[in-house]
């Protein structure tokens, strides 16, 4: 990442795909937290380059003294200043600092949003209600372009929830229900607290229309509590993003949840101390909204507000692609690998897979694109490195199955067998047919590889077919390429996984 990176930072001229490489930057004025995030560039993913947050807790007090927290204010000012001076450090062409619920309700927010730009050089845009929820719908909708249901994006100031489905958004509305005001206005009496949640809820009927959709939770306070939830499951995969529950069982977690003790809670990796007191706050809005919107499933999202800012701001024709094929190709570019010849790999070992859906189709080509990108780890590693890569790499739109499944094929690219715990983990996630598969697609990219040596071009001088009960690779007879090399005993391997006879016709 780091070559790429440096890339970004000096080339400003659009890629093939139209992607800007010169990184932006979003600063985000929020009630509790300014938040600073530059991303390498305009291309469909949003790939953080640095990201970094101060707790200046501007709407503290909001509520009895509508006035901005005078020691947050000359915090916000250094802060903001400091975030200005590190993006344009790294090269960023434009910063889009947006100001949210505090700043929008307080009675000086104005005047400070005046000052600030004053100070910093900038230009600072004080979103409405309607513009905070339709972005924080955009992050989510930049990682998952057919989500359909409910997004509620939880800050310091304000819950923000917004109807998605088809792509677009419709029914929105904005909320005093953050956590900085909530606890405020209930004193910390968490029965006065469900008291005004359901106040403010019951107002908005179309929330409980959305039923038996999905329920998408963005904001750093829910980030906190699906960690808990991953932590009391004891869940394989320690992945925020696309961590989905069903209904019934986010509504029991938080329950146990609600009775864990301080100290327990501080027993879990990463959640920090300030996000302690208001976790039981947080589940408490969650689990309100989960009994009036009815979701089928509850999916916590890392994209929100900001993230929504970004894919805002990307041309149209970059916002069309798809983000999970998008940012394979990214890889593959930024490894020294064709994108071209991962889908020609897909094409060349289709015949193997029949009656695949698009979501198959879409992960089977994830996995050609990033076929070769982990060469320069150490031989021994490979296996391990790709699949933990994929693991952790910010694929959006990814379910952890898919997440999971699209590391196992690349685990088996590399050829190692199912040892390791972490690996029995996450086969643990799939029934038989879908480990098989994986494993299909991980024997069709070795073969690949030793027919071509990742080169564009070459796989697609062969093919690959079953016939009867034989797996029939067909090469040219009179192309040196081919008269001898590992794809001999390659072609053996994945015909006995299949149960078939391998044959190799010379035409």
């Amino acid at each position: 990442m780091g070559k790429k990176a440096s890339a970004a930072v000096k080339g400003k001229e659009a890629d093939a795909n139209g992607s800007r490489k010169s990184p932006v930057a979003v600063i985000d004025v929020g009630s509790n937290s300014v938040r600073l995030v530059v991303y390498s560039g305009q291309t469909r993913t949003p790939i953080p380059l640095h990201n970094e947050k101060v707790i200046c807790a501007l709407g503290k007090g909001l509520e009895k003294t509508g006035q901005l927290n005078s020691d947050g204010v000359g915090m916000a000012f250094d802060t903001v200043a400091r975030f200005v001076r590190i993006a344009r450090s790294l090269g960023v062409e434009r910063i889009d600092t947006l100001a949210t619920a505090a700043v929008r309700d307080a009675e000086d927010g104005a005047a400070f949003a005046k000052a600030l730009e004053k100070r910093c050089g900038i230009q600072v845009q004080i979103l409405t209600g309607k513009q905070e929820a339709r972005r924080s719908a955009l992050g989510v909708l930049c990682g998952i372009p057919d989500a359909d249901g409910v997004v509620a994006d939880l800050g310091g100031g304000s819950l923000e929830l917004v109807r998605i489905g088809g792509g677009d958004m419709s029914e929105h509305t904005t909320l005093p229900l953050g956590l900085l005001r909530l606890s405020e206005a209930s004193d910390g009496d968490r029965s006065k607290a469900l008291s005004i949640i359901n106040k403010a809820l019951d107002e908005h009927k179309w929330v409980a229309k959305a039923k038996d959709k999905t329920l998408f939770a963005v904001g750093g306070a829910w980030r906190a509590l699906a960690r808990v939830c991953i932590a009391q499951m004891d869940y394989p995969l320690h992945v925020l993003d696309n961590f989905t529950l069903d209904r019934a069982e986010a509504i029991s977690l938080f329950d146990v949840i609600s009775r864990l003790s301080p100290k327990s809670l501080e027993q879990i990796k990463g959640i920090s101390r300030g996000r302690l007191g208001t976790l039981p706050l947080a589940a408490a809005v969650l689990e309100r909204l989960l009994e009036i919107n009815k979701p089928r499933i509850l999916t916590f999202s890392i994209y929100g507000m900001r993230e929504g800012q970004f894919f805002k701001s990307l041309p149209e024709d970059v916002r069309r692609q798809d983000p999970l094929v998008s940012l394979a190709e990214e890889i593959a570019r930024g490894a020294g690998r064709s994108p071209e010849a991962g889908h020609e790999t897909f094409a060349w070992m289709s015949p193997l897979f029949k009656d695949e859906d698009a979501r198959q189709k879409k992960l089977r080509l994830a996995a050609c694109l990033l076929r070769d990108v982990w060469w320069t780890e150490h031989p021994d590693y490979r296996a391990e490195q790709a699949f933990l890569r994929v693991l952790r790499l910010p694929f959006l739109g990814l379910g952890h199955e898919d997440r999971a499944g699209l590391a196992l094929a690349l685990y088996y690219r590399y050829g190692s067998g199912p040892s390791e715990p972490i690996i029995k983990q996450a086969h643990a996630l799939f029934d038989e047919s879908r480990v098989h598969r994986v494993q299909t697609i991980g024997l069709a990219l070795r073969l690949a590889y030793a027919l071509s040596a990742g080169a564009p071009g070459v796989v697609k001088k062969t093919s690959l077919k079953i016939s009867g009960g034989t797996l029939v690779l067909t090469v040219p007879a009179d192309d040196a390429m081919f008269r001898s090399g590992t794809y001999l005993r390659r072609v053996k391997r994945i015909a006995d996984h299949l149960g078939l006879e391998a044959r190799i016709d010379r035409v």
